[in-house]
């Protein structure tokens, strides 16, 4: 039996589309549980709105991960990374998502959706859901970075 764990996930417009494509391809059957929590639609929307749903859901334990869709990424992961223990990294392929966990304890996978295919995001969100962290020097540059 697959354990599952719960990813939120969240898009402004610019995400929508490719959001619920992710959760149309990825399934229980891969593992994941998906906590949707926004957009709704592909009407224009603010992503700090959404990287702050994803982002408190894994800090109120509602969700292990996150995974946080916009145009470029840039300003998800900027918003993400304002909240304490979430280590958010934008990825624009499948070893750049792998190494972001390994490496960086990424907890919070960032896509720019206008800059990938929905066939590099599946194989970017599987990838990093598959890696574990190597913890060691890694922790210790993690622990640096919250020392700030």
């Amino acid at each position: 039996m697959t354990k599952h764990i719960t990813v939120a996930i969240g898009a402004d417009h610019r995400g929508f589309t490719l959001k619920n494509m992710l959760q149309a391809a990825i399934t229980h059957h891969d593992g994941i549980a998906w906590l949707d929590v926004g957009a709704c639609d592909d009407a224009r929307s603010d992503y700090p709105v959404f990287a702050a749903a994803v982002c408190n859901a894994i800090c109120e334990e509602k969700a292990s991960y996150g995974v946080l869709l916009c145009g470029t990424g840039v300003g998800m992961s900027i918003a993400a990374n304002r909240f304490k223990g979430i280590y958010a990294g934008l990825a624009w392929n499948e070893e750049i998502a792998r190494l972001g966990k390994q490496d960086d304890n990424v907890n919070v996978l960032v896509i720019p959706a206008d800059y990938v295919t929905p066939q590099c995001a599946v194989a970017m969100v599987r990838a990093w859901h598959a890696a574990s962290f190597l913890s060691g020097r890694y922790q210790q540059r993690l622990d640096l970075i919250d020392s700030l």
